[in-house]
């Protein structure tokens, strides 16, 4: 396949991995690192080394698995090993893994020194549509997603669809939210090509490519999300605020795309209140999201909780709770200020649902 140039680096599908050690030759970098978690270690690190034997001087660095492991203590532990096996500003640093490896490794990088080259590896289907591509970092802290983080462009991406293999079927149900999310924003024909997949593991390397493409675009014409790339929110002001109660609260918490998927369907009726969606096709995402996901029952009581998380969200402006809503499948508006009450509606409308 094409790679996917973006405005200051190239998204590579590559299955035999070969890419990787093409980038590494243009330039002669002093030291070679790869962050993983335990279980990337385990299941993907030794994938790399079958396909790229000669690919053995580097240091490994590991953090655990989970979001509730994407803060700065990790992050200063990460840093504290760059520092301790003397990384130099012409080091790189290689984030193999999903979401929360390429997020926060990504954020190590851009930081350490002020800033080393990194590169991505996205070993997940969240990370290979969405967390990867588009040059954000973060970390989480106080329950709030992302919210301290830059933006940085990595060296390249480069997604192998053959680590797909090595997900639950959960995991990879996960990601395929954000495919889903690409196609409402922006997309009509692709949301109903995946929309009718009677699971996400019949998605297909072309879909995985299109859905790169679709981010890819936005970000290349806003990198800064100061406009378009705020579409991309969709879903993520609710559903991160729901994820972050699940962390703290429960002991199966929600995964990234399960949460997001219950956002997008309560912004959906947002969007039907206020933006022009139709009631058809508030009908149609919230089947399409309840039938790779089942309802989540959202308890009574902890509206409060929720919307304290939305009002700390990094894409509100004076104190307004802001929202990027859809007016119809395959277009988005973004900059909608959405009153308390009507969230609470949303919510409602969600636990209404029937399966």
């Amino acid at each position: 396949m094409k790679p996917i140039q973006n405005n200051n680096y190239k998204v590579y599908f590559d299955n035999s991995l070969n890419t990787l050690t093409e980038v590494l030759a243009q330039k002669n970098y002093s030291k070679v690192f790869i962050l993983t978690d335990e279980v990337t270690g385990e299941l993907c690190l030794p994938v790399l080394r079958e396909k790229l034997p000669d690919l053995d001087n580097f240091d490994l660095i590991e953090v655990p698995n989970g979001e509730e492991n994407k803060n700065i203590d990790f992050c200063i532990g990460i840093w504290r090993t760059l520092l301790d096996f003397e990384a130099d500003r012409n080091a790189i640093l290689i984030n193999l893994g999903g979401g929360v490896v390429t997020d926060m490794g990504s954020f190590a990088a851009s930081t350490f020194k002020r800033g080393i080259d990194f590169l991505q590896i996205p070993t997940t289907l969240l990370s290979q549509v969405d967390a990867s591509v588009g040059g954000k970092t973060g970390i989480d802290m106080d329950d709030v997603k992302n919210i301290i983080g830059t933006f940085a462009q990595p060296q390249a991406v480069i997604i192998s669809t053959d680590f797909l293999k090595t997900l639950s079927d959960r995991q990879m149900t996960s990601g395929f939210a954000e495919v889903i999310k690409h196609g409402i924003i922006a997309d009509e024909n692709f949301f109903n090509e995946v929309a009718v997949l009677d699971n996400a593991r019949e998605v297909s390397e072309a879909q995985i490519y299109h859905s790169v493409h679709i981010k890819n675009v936005v970000v290349t014409e806003d990198p800064y999300e100061r406009g378009l790339r705020k579409t991309l929110n969709y879903g993520h002001t609710i559903g991160h605020a729901v994820e972050s109660w699940s962390l703290s609260n429960e002991k199966n918490p929600l995964l990234h795309g399960e949460a997001i998927a219950i956002g997008m369907i309560c912004e959906a009726y947002l969007a039907h209140k206020l933006a022009g969606l139709s009631a058809d096709d508030l009908e149609v995402i919230s089947q399409t999201f309840l039938k790779f996901y089942g309802k989540y029952e959202i308890r009574g009581g902890i509206e409060r909780a929720l919307l304290e998380v939305m009002k700390n969200d990094k894409k509100n402006t004076a104190g307004k709770i802001s929202f990027s809503l859809p007016d119809k499948i395959g277009h988005c508006l973004f900059d909608i200020f959405v009153e308390e009450n009507l969230i609470l509606e949303g919510l409602d409308y969600y636990r209404g649902l029937s399966r």
